[in-house]
C-alpha cells in the first residue's frame, strides 16, 4: 500500500502590511504547531542582546551576504535601511523535499521574488479587518513622529492593494482564528515526521 502524499508539498509565504501582526501570528504558530518549520532569515543587522544566532536570524556580514546573492543561494532578498535582508534557499528546499510544512514570513517584495523563484509557492496575504482598523494599529504604536507615521501609512495602503496578487487572504480580526486559518493551510502534522532525519 502506498502511503506516499499525494500532493507535494509547498512552500507557503505569509506576507501583509506592516502592523497587520504578522510577527504575532507567527509566535502563536510556534507555541500550538510545533510541527511547521519557520524558516530564519540572514541579515546583515547588528545582533540585539536577546536575538540567538539562528533563532530569530542568522547574523552575517555584508560581503558574507553579497556572497549568497552572486552565488544564488537566496530565494529572495531585499535592502532596508542599510542592512541587507534575505532567505537562504537550501533550508527552505530541504524541507519542502523531506515533505516538512514550511513557512516564510517577508514583505510583499519578497513575497513578489519568491513567486518568481518558486511559482508553485502558495502566498498567503494576512489582511486587517479594514484599512481603518489597520491605520488605528499603526498610530496606536506611538511610536513615530508624524512624516514617518504618514509614510508608514501611504506605504501601508498600497500594500493593501497588492492583496490580489496573492492566492488567499487570512483577515487578521482574531488572532487565534487567523493562526488555526493559516496551519489549516499548511498540511497535516503527520508530514513532519520526516523533519527527524534533517
Amino acid at each position: 500500500m502506498d502511503l506516499a502524499p499525494t500532493a507535494k508539498p509547498r512552500l507557503t509565504v505569509l506576507s501583509g502590511p506592516s502592523g497587520v501582526g504578522k510577527d504575532a501570528v507567527i509566535e502563536v504558530i510556534r507555541k500550538q504547531a510545533p510541527w511547521v518549520w519557520i524558516s530564519v532569515s540572514v541579515t546583515t543587522r547588528r545582533k540585539r542582546d536577546y536575538e540567538v544566532e539562528g533563532e530569530h536570524y542568522h547574523f552575517a556580514t555584508r560581503k558574507e551576504f553579497e556572497r549568497l546573492v552572486r552565488e544564488g543561494a537566496l530565494l529572495e532578498w531585499a535592502e532596508f535601511a542599510g542592512n541587507l535582508y534575505g532567505t537562504p534557499r537550501g533550508p527552505v528546499e530541504a524541507r519542502i523535499a523531506a515533505g516538512i510544512p514550511t513557512l516564510l514570513k517577508i514583505d510583499l517584495q519578497g513575497a513578489r521574488q519568491v513567486r518568481e523563484a518558486m511559482p508553485d509557492a502558495q502566498l498567503v496575504f494576512l489582511a486587517p479587518p479594514s484599512r481603518e482598523e489597520l491605520h488605528r494599529r499603526l498610530v496606536g504604536r506611538g511610536t513615530e513622529d508624524p512624516e514617518t507615521l504618514r509614510r508608514r501609512l501611504n506605504h501601508a495602503d498600497e500594500e493593501l492593494a497588492a492583496e490580489k496578487e496573492f492566492d488567499l487572504t487570512i483577515v487578521n480580526d482574531y488572532l487565534e482564528r487567523a493562526a488555526d486559518e493559516l496551519v489549516g493551510l499548511l498540511g497535516s502534522p503527520v508530514l513532519a515526521a520526516a523533519r527527524h532525519h534533517l
